[in-house]
């Protein structure tokens, strides 16, 4: 994962990997460590947390796509947020 600084409602995640063939970007935050749990988000993106229920990685669907049609990408975390193109060009770079 490359190293970047995106926020999102308040989170900050500083490892992203952009899979452009399937249209996936991964965001982590923290230090690498499996999940102990994982949710699917109602907009269809997964969502992982640590032990202590605290978020550190979102998986987000269809990215670039989203980006193209909305101008941003809605999750839910748990309340839903909308993340601006801005907020995510160096992820999807």
């Amino acid at each position: 994962m490359d190293a970047v600084n995106v926020k999102i409602n308040g989170l900050v995640f500083d490892r992203a990997k952009y899979d452009a063939d399937g249209d996936v970007l991964y965001l982590a935050r923290g230090e690498t460590t499996a999940a102990a749990d994982a949710d699917l988000t109602p907009d269809g993106h997964g969502i992982r947390y640590d032990s202590e229920g605290q978020v550190i990685g979102v998986t987000i669907i269809n990215a670039r796509w989203l980006l193209e049609r909305d101008g941003h990408i809605t999750i839910t975390l748990p309340q839903e947020v909308q993340v601006a193109a801005g907020d995510l060009a160096g992820a999807l770079s």
